[in-house]
């Protein structure tokens, strides 16, 4: 596994080599983002986080009473992978792809950080997930940002019950009040961030470990892809049914890509994309519509091109390393200007051709949150 490095604070950027780290630290120590007055020093410090490459990131509410008993509110499996602050992040109720034992290990440990925590009350902690081995991101003694979408999700009204705890009633009490009841089942229920980069073209809308979400909304359908498509849709995130897709993918996101590009094809849609993820679609047999030239040669059509123009329905850009002013940036930030939606994970875009799939040829239909919670109640 290739390790990454996180530089945090307000000059934060992902590497992923040591030369790229290098080449980082080397600004910093130098004038770079902290300005002529800037530089490293003591009182000047760079917070170095190693964070996990490829893991999925899950999410966990739960709840404790005073006599030791643990209610687990909800495990929220992230869509994009960890390394995208968690506020930006799409995530799902059920778990649609961890193992049953997965879950059932990170209920396990939850049960036992609250424990050791002597928590009364909510608790969120963070896991990554790699391979069969479940990570400890951090654990917070709090209420976060989940908390409504688990309850809505579950039909549990996780706040009030932490509420009656946190005052000195116990789960059982509640339980036999009618208040702490069964969380409900037969749907999937997915949240999904609202970024607000139409508001401000010239920022990458690429995601990373800054949060920049500023609202979330909720789609809940039988299936993931349905119930993503809907999440989509409610953030402003077209899903096309026709016209054709602009891929550009990073050399490790071009396996995926690949099954990206057959379900697209497959759709009906056509497929544009940079010389180097259309020579790799080919090998496979799978060949584009249209090779589009790099921005930064001014020679030939280009992406941005084809946006401005109206040819592209929807953009899937993956950068890697070290954000800058590159051909990417130009193609993602031309993509805000002129409304396309874009997605910048092949997790993300993995999900939407998933979403695309499921919605295919059927009607998007809306029902009740009442009567969601009840009919899983019923069954």
């Amino acid at each position: 596994m290739r390790p990454s490095y996180v530089l945090g604070g307000r000059a934060m950027q992902i590497v992923h080599d040591r030369n790229h780290l290098a080449r980082a630290m080397e600004e910093l120590a130098g004038f770079g983002s902290l300005g002529k007055e800037g530089g490293l020093s003591a009182e000047r410090p760079v917070l170095i986080d190693r964070f996990l490459a490829d893991a999925t990131e899950v999410d966990v509410d739960a709840i404790r009473d005073a006599t030791g008993e643990v209610l687990i509110g909800g495990v929220m499996e992230h869509v994009e992978e960890a390394g995208v602050h968690s506020g930006d992040s799409a995530c799902a109720i059920p778990p649609p792809t961890l193992p049953s034992w997965v879950v059932e290990v990170i209920h396990a440990y939850t049960s036992a950080i609250a424990k050791r925590l002597d928590v009364i009350g909510l608790i969120n902690v963070q896991y990554a997930v790699v391979g069969t081995t479940v990570y400890v991101i951090e654990a917070n003694p709090r209420a976060s940002r989940t908390v409504p979408f688990v309850a809505k999700a579950t039909g549990v009204p996780l706040a009030k019950v932490a509420t009656r705890v946190m005052l000195g009633a116990t789960l059982d009490e509640l339980r036999r009040e009618g208040l702490l009841v069964s969380p409900v089942g037969g749907h999937i229920a997915v949240k999904e961030a609202v970024m607000p980069f139409n508001r401000f073209p010239e920022v990458d809308p690429a995601l990373g470990p800054e949060m920049r979400s500023t609202g979330e909304v909720m789609g809940i359908a039988d299936t993931f892809g349905r119930a993503f498509y809907k999440a989509e849709l409610a953030a402003g995130t077209i899903l096309p049914t026709d016209g054709t897709v602009f891929l550009s993918l990073a050399d490790p996101d071009k396996p995926a890509g690949l099954v990206v590009a057959q379900r697209l094809r497959a759709l009906g849609l056509g497929i544009a994309a940079t010389e180097g993820t259309a020579a790799y679609l080919a090998r496979f047999d799978a060949p584009v519509d249209q090779v589009v030239a790099k921005v930064q040669d001014g020679v030939g059509v280009t992406a941005v091109d084809l946006i401005a123009d109206g040819k592209i329905s929807f953009v899937v850009n993956t950068p890697r390393g070290k954000i800058g002013r590159s051909d990417g940036e130009q193609i993602r930030k031309a993509a805000s200007l002129h409304r396309v939606s874009c997605v910048t994970t092949i997790d993300a875009a993995l999900a939407a051709a998933e979403g695309m799939a499921e919605r295919e040829g059927e009607s998007v239909t809306v029902r009740p949150l009442q009567e969601y919670h009840a009919l899983g109640r019923l069954t």
